[in-house]
């Protein structure tokens, strides 16, 4: 294979993309009590979530190893390209850099680019999705590169979550806090800053007046989504998923839409309910 695309598992990979070779997951793992999950094709979403539900402490995770990342550097010809969630909320970027560096001390005339995403889940998804396309252009390493950096600048990522148990029990919210948003079924509409930190943009009282806000945030703010593509990815619930990219697209006109159920990380994070938005 002239290049690679590693993509750690945050990201959803299409069912096009499990059927190239050249597209390699890198799977994090997840830590539930005594319960270990391996991000892969094993995942089963239904049990891990039964099992933080019924855990009183927070799910914790692992990110490849820079040996993993290497390995699959080495499966390319010549070009090897990786796609991270943000560094800003995970290791898999600098393990990924690590690797890069280990990777050219043996083998100089590749090619190796880390992407961090400043994103996660489906934000991935379309970062990856951008790569295949400008390979397919025939684009050269280094204009590739830049034509992905700005792609990533331009992204967008929202969130609404149906529980605040995974921000109570991952320390950003205090008890106190999460306690009263439950009781008062406060929903927070949730995006991510330029530097792949996450930021309270709103709140609604209910998941739908929250979804509608997401839903506002998003269409008052695309430019050219004409030109864009819309991603959603949903936590074990794909007719809100399905409502959400409804009402986006009685609003917009986009180039194409993704709508995909969420892999083992974006569920620890999103938990039973969530709906992540990317365009």
């Amino acid at each position: 294979m002239e290049y690679v695309i590693v993509m750690d598992s945050c990201g959803e990979r299409t069912e096009a993309m499990k059927q190239d070779e050249r597209v390699i997951p890198a799977p994090l793992t997840m830590q539930v009590d005594h319960y270990s999950f391996v991000d892969d094709d094993t995942f089963d979403q239904q049990d891990f979530l039964k099992k933080v539900a019924q855990s009183p402490n927070c799910p914790r995770s692992a990110c490849p190893s820079p040996e993993f990342y290497k390995t699959a550097y080495e499966k390319a010809g010549q070009r090897a390209y990786v796609v991270t969630l943000s560094a800003e909320l995970s290791g898999s970027y600098n393990s990924a850099l690590l690797a890069k560096g280990l990777a050219l001390e043996e083998r100089p005339e590749m090619k190796i680019h880390v992407f961090n995403s400043r994103s996660a889940s489906i934000g991935e998804t379309l970062i990856t999705r951008k790569i295949q396309e400008c390979e397919e252009a025939g684009m050269e390493f280094d204009a590739l590169v830049e034509e992905v950096e700005s792609y990533i600048d331009s992204q967008n990522t929202y969130f609404v979550l149906e529980s605040l148990d995974a921000l109570r029990k991952n320390g950003r919210l205090s008890n106190v806090k999460a306690f009263i948003a439950t009781a008062l079924k406060i929903k927070p509409v949730m995006g991510s800053t330029p530097e792949g930190t996450i930021v309270q943009l709103d709140q609604a009282r209910g998941i739908n007046k929250a979804l509608v806000k997401m839903v506002d945030y998003l269409t008052e703010r695309v430019e050219h989504p004409e030109e864009k593509v819309l991603a959603i990815s949903h936590c074990n619930c794909r007719a809100r998923g399905e409502m959400v990219r409804d009402a986006v697209l009685a609003r917009i006109r986009v180039k194409d839409a993704i709508l995909l159920d969420t892999g083992g990380i974006s569920t620890l994070y999103a938990s039973d309910g969530g709906i992540i938005m990317v365009i």
